[in-house]
């Protein structure tokens, strides 16, 4: 029995979760905008400095659908926490455990963006779009750096994590060639505050679905890694 956190049952139930939930909300987040907002609307939004006017606006029109992709984004996010450090300790090394603990930290800093996300619509609410709009666009710099700039810092974790963790799959043998770039271009997805989200957004964290499911799967049957080595470069 795997007495270390997240242990057999939660490590591969949110290998398996965590990058499918993640991935409907980024699908959730591109079509809510989408379906929100008119053709002219989008247009108007596209030409912004920033996304947060487009989703401002798109929640004003649809607070329930917007609600509901965010939430779902914000969900996976809190499960690829132990996703994560379940990948690292099958990996194992100090590579992995460094990688994962860097994506955390770009996981924390996506939940610190899911709070300022909510009072921002919340604000819409309170005083109207354009009195929040012109309040939150006023902060929006010190809003998405957090305090002392610390989520700013964390969010780097996710892409530095995320290459270190590729590196240290692919070194072990668990994860070959094709997967651990899976793993890599998942990480380089956006960080922010009131951010959209696009079709690449959600194709390569489809991706990530493909590189952590099977392993999941096998977590829960409480199959034990195969040392094999180092992949081949073009491997599995």
């Amino acid at each position: 029995m795997n007495t270390f956190f997240p242990g057999r049952w939660i490590g591969g139930v949110t290998l398996i979760l965590g990058p499918v939930v993640m991935c409907a909300g980024y699908l959730l987040r591109h079509l809510s905008t989408v379906t929100a907002l008119t053709p002219q609307q989008y247009a108007w939004a596209e030409a912004q400095p920033f996304a947060a006017y487009g989703q401002l606006l798109a929640y004003t029109s649809e607070p329930a659908l917007l609600t509901l992709s965010y939430a779902v984004f914000a969900l996976g996010a809190m499960l690829l926490f132990p996703a994560f450090v379940a990948l690292a300790q099958r990996v194992g090394g100090g590579l992995a455990f460094w990688g994962a603990t860097l994506l955390v930290a770009g996981l924390f800093s996506r939940l610190y963006s899911a709070g300022a996300d909510q009072s921002a619509f919340q604000l819409t609410e309170a005083i109207g779009l354009d009195h929040a709009t012109d309040a939150i666009m006023k902060e929006y710099v010190d809003i998405s750096y957090g305090p002392w700039r610390v989520k700013s810092w964390a969010s780097v974790g996710q892409y530095a994590g995320s290459l270190l963790l590729a590196v240290a799959a692919w070194r072990s043998g668990l994860f070959g060639t094709a997967r651990a770039v899976m793993l890599l271009l998942a990480g380089g997805t956006w960080m922010g505050v009131l951010k959209g989200a696009s079709v690449p957004d959600v194709l390569v964290t489809g991706l990530l679905c493909v590189a952590l499911v099977p392993l999941g799967v096998q977590v829960l049957r409480d199959r034990p890694p195969v040392p094999i080595g180092r992949s081949k470069v073009l491997s599995w």
